[in-house]
């Protein structure tokens, strides 16, 4: 549970906020404490941004690139270590290697939910699978 606290908007911000908040189907508050969060997260991660996914929900991704998770992932399950580990992440990307670190940094302040978020898209990767092979084989 959180802790209250007072704060002051203005009228302009205060529209936007019940306008945006209306619009998602979220509470101004609920909102309000979701978009505070990211903006923390934007400041201590720079070249991290969020956007809506329709099979995760809200998830962080590199700016203009691929999704923090989907690096992370990636870059674990190479066989390379050290330098050439983040230099074939960034190939495999065509990102340049410091959006690796990038994604490296933020993996470290929120590892649970990168973790949960890679769990989620291997196991969506895994049923695609199946259901792709059962309709296959149904070609044959």
């Amino acid at each position: 549970m959180g802790r209250p606290t007072s704060l002051r908007l203005p009228d302009h911000v205060k529209d936007r906020l019940d306008r945006r908040a209306a619009s998602g189907y979220e509470t101004p508050s609920s909102l309000a404490v979701r978009l505070i969060d990211e903006g923390l997260r934007l400041e201590d991660h720079r070249g991290v941004a969020f956007h809506d996914s329709a099979a995760h929900g809200r998830v962080a991704c590199l700016v203009a690139g691929p999704d923090v998770a989907e690096v992370i992932d990636v870059l674990t399950g190479l066989d390379a270590r050290g330098e050439e580990r983040i230099a074939e992440t960034a190939t495999w990307f065509g990102i340049h290697p410091s959006r690796v670190r990038v994604a490296m940094g933020y993996y470290a302040a929120f590892q649970d939910e990168i973790d949960h978020q890679i769990d989620l898209r291997r196991r969506e990767a895994a049923e695609l699978r199946g259901r792709y092979e059962s309709e296959r084989s149904l070609l044959e």
